[in-house]
Formats: structure tokens, C-alpha cells, sequence
């Protein structure tokens, strides 16, 4: 009888939880109608299903717990008991979740659907307005164009406010370096003889540059020469 006790329960508790990952995956297939851009004015078939689909499985799992819970109380052993106690505690904790989630769903599409009919309905009063009074429709069109071309002017200021801004910081940086420069010749000048090793540094490059010109000027002598 025990054995048999223990085979059911693993079954139905095997079962709730298929019956939860499946609940899980609707759920989430149901949370996408109400993330459309566009949401339909009525639900959609597809819509319809997966909420009865979701529906239905809510309640196999509320009978399946139920049958658990008879299990459990017919049992005597108090280890197992409380190992099931609390996996039934967990059953139920997620049923009640997946409920409420549906439910939280079901009030988000309800008021989506709302907003997006309210939104039609004034778009289409606007259109008829306008259709009916077209001199009313071309000052809403001027009206628009002026409001597009304060905005371009905006973005333009905008713009040329950034472009002044890094104007204004490469001319600081550059008195900066400016000044940098200035501290290092007075410092160079304040230090005995570094004036004349710098005057020696330049002789000696210069002396290189005549070399090395003179070298390449006789390179391209010799092969204008022999070619």
C-alpha cells in the first residue's frame, strides 16, 4: 500500500510539474500580445487560445495538487511527510503565481487595448475634422512645418553652441602649452651652460642635415651618371 502511495504521488507530482513548465511557456507567449507596437482593437484567435490553453492548465494543476494533498494526508510517516509537505508548498506557491501572473496579463492587454482604441477613436475624429474644415487642416499643416523648423533652428544653436565650446578649449589648451613652452625656456636660460649645449645640439644637427643632404645629393649624381 506504501508502495503504491509513494508510485502515485511520483506520478502526479511528475505531472504538475510538466503541467508548470508548460504554464511557464504560455505565460510567456501571452506577455508578447501585450508588448505589441500595434495592439488589435479585439483579441486575435491566437490570443484567445493561449489564454484558454493557460486557463485550462491552471486548473489541471489545482486537481493534481488536490490529489497530492489527499496522498499526503493518508500517509503516517512523518520524514516523508514533511519532504512532501514541502513540495506541495512549492506547488502551490507557483500555482498561485502563475495565477496572478495571468490575471496581471489580462489587466495590461485590457488597459493597452483601451489606450490604442482611445488613440484610433481621436485620430479618426481628428481626420474627419479636418476633412470637414479645410482651411482649419491647412493652418494645422503650417502650424507643423513651423514647428519642424523651430526644432531644426534648435538643433543647428545646439550645434554651433558645441562647436564654440571646443573652439574655446583648444584655445586654452593652447595658452596652457603656451605657457608650458615659456617656463621651460626660463628655466633653461636660469641653468649655467645649458644655453650652449643646446647651441651645440643644433650645430650638430645641422651639420648632420648637411651631411646626409650632401650624401644624397652625390647618390643621385652617380646614378643619374651611370644610367
Amino acid at each position: 500500500m506504501a508502495a503504491t502511495s509513494a508510485q502515485g504521488w511520483a506520478q502526479l507530482r511528475q505531472q504538475a510539474r510538466s503541467l508548470e513548465t508548460q504554464a511557464e511557456t504560455l505565460l510567456h507567449t501571452y506577455s508578447q500580445f501585450s508588448a505589441q507596437v500595434h495592439i488589435p482593437a479585439k483579441p486575435t484567435d491566437e490570443e484567445k487560445t493561449t489564454e484558454t490553453k493557460l486557463q485550462e492548465l491552471l486548473e489541471k494543476r489545482d486537481t493534481v495538487i488536490s490529489q497530492l494533498s489527499r496522498i499526503l494526508d493518508s500517509e503516517t510517516t512523518l520524514g516523508s511527510s514533511a519532504l512532501k509537505q514541502s513540495n506541495l508548498s512549492l506547488l502551490r506557491d507557483k500555482l498561485a503565481d502563475h495565477r496572478r501572473d495571468l490575471s496581471r496579463l489580462r489587466a495590461t492587454l485590457s488597459e493597452a487595448r483601451s489606450r490604442a482604441n482611445l488613440l484610433g477613436s481621436v485620430r479618426d475624429d481628428i481626420s474627419a475634422y479636418r476633412a470637414a474644415n479645410p482651411e482649419a487642416a491647412e493652418a494645422d499643416y503650417m502650424l507643423d512645418e513651423r514647428n519642424r523648423i523651430d526644432r531644426s533652428h534648435d538643433a543647428t544653436d545646439s550645434v554651433l553652441s558645441q562647436a564654440y565650446a571646443v573652439q574655446e578649449g583648444f584655445a586654452l589648451q593652447r595658452e596652457r602649452l603656451a605657457n608650458i613652452n615659456r617656463r621651460i625656456t626660463m628655466a633653461a636660460s636660469q641653468v649655467p651652460g645649458i644655453n650652449t649645449l643646446i647651441t651645440r645640439i643644433s650645430a650638430k644637427k645641422r651639420r648632420d642635415g648637411i651631411i646626409m643632404g650632401s650624401f644624397v645629393a652625390f647618390c643621385f649624381l652617380m646614378v643619374w651618371f651611370f644610367s
